[in-house]
């Protein structure tokens, strides 16, 4: 194989764990040391074999701009920032790595919870004004015998189902797509309508992909379904949620306050009313980022592409139409 086809093109960093995978499977790595645009990755895609890509993702023009493009690894779970069809069509194998931050994901949702229902951003900031008084003026939420609900019941909302059940939490959820023998190992009681799970909800927690059914799911109508001083948190993808209307729901509806680590767009503008909301508790997209995933994570991506590059079907292969495309490949 040519130098120039062994050319892996890490578009975002990743942990040390996974590019050493990488190095050691015949790759030669070439980061992405500017700011990440479609442009930048159609000048720099031209040669590469590989590209490993997070929230970036792997626009139509960049695979077009791509002849040599075998495999593309995603690093996490999303790839709705990836032209899947495309990939398929041109016979590139599309990786990804579902289950590497199950659990990271899961305890953030629980500590946005907390944040929320115990007004912590607030607080410190009234306590480092010298403002004691805080307390006799704030309503402070004791989670147990709360109920919440749970959207979206894969792997991570079944983790965060976990975690505040331990917590004295009553769990409901809504999916269409979970089996029902999965509910009665959980313990976890489904909710067939969405509305009906958010009108019982106290605390409503987010776990869905974004897809063309999904994209502003949690709207208008969804948040005036909400109860009184309720609460919602999203770990799962910003576009999930009708941004404006969450603005809406904080100002003159139901929300008590929102936990958000996803957002529509990551470019937010100065002075996007989600940046200064003062109920909105907003972290940057770093639910999976701990220390422990992020090694978990580079380590399943770069697996899977050395596996479809020698031939083997990987274990998180999300275009599975594609393998009998691959020259050599073995189911």
């Amino acid at each position: 194989m040519a130098e120039a086809s062994r050319t892996c093109l890490i578009v975002q960093p990743i942990h040390r764990a996974g590019l050493d995978l990488l190095v050691r499977g015949g790759l030669t790595l070439r980061h992405l040391k500017q700011v990440v645009d479609a442009q930048t990755l159609v000048r720099e895609a031209g040669d590469c074999v590989v590209v490993v890509t997070r929230s970036a993702g792997f626009p139509t023009a960049a695979i077009e701009a791509a002849p040599a493009l075998q495999v593309i690894g995603s690093h996490g779970v999303g790839v709705d920032a990836i032209d899947v069809p495309l990939a398929t069509t041109r016979g590139i194998a599309v990786v990804n790595a579902p289950q590497s931050n199950v659990r990271a994901v899961a305890e953030h949702a629980i500590a946005l919870i907390f944040a929320l229902t115990k007004s912590l951003a607030a607080a410190d900031r009234a306590t480092r004004a010298g403002d004691f008084g805080f307390k006799y003026r704030t309503r402070l939420v004791e989670l147990h015998g709360l109920t919440l609900g749970v959207v979206g019941f894969g792997s991570i909302g079944r983790q965060t189902a976990f975690l505040a059940k331990a917590l004295g939490l009553k769990v409901i959820a809504h999916s269409l797509e979970t089996a029902p023998e999965i509910y009665a190992e959980t313990g976890v009681e489904p909710v067939a309508e969405l509305r009906d799970l958010l009108s019982r909800s106290d605390i409503v927690s987010l776990h869905l992909p974004l897809t063309a059914s999904t994209k502003e799911l949690i709207g208008a109508t969804q948040f005036a379904a909400m109860r009184p001083g309720s609460f919602l948190v999203n770990t799962g993808r910003g576009g999930v949620v009708d941004e404006m209307a969450l603005i809406h729901a904080l100002d003159n509806g139901p929300l008590a306050g929102a936990g958000l680590d996803v957002f529509a767009s990551e470019n937010m503008p100065a002075d996007h009313p989600l940046l200064h909301h003062p109920r909105l508790l907003l972290t940057p997209h770093i639910a999976g980022s701990t220390e422990a995933s992020l090694a978990r994570t580079a380590e399943d991506v770069a697996s899977g592409v050395l596996a479809a590059l020698a031939g083997e079907r990987p274990r998180f292969l999300v275009n599975p139409a594609v393998w009998p495309q691959r020259r050599g490949a073995r189911a």
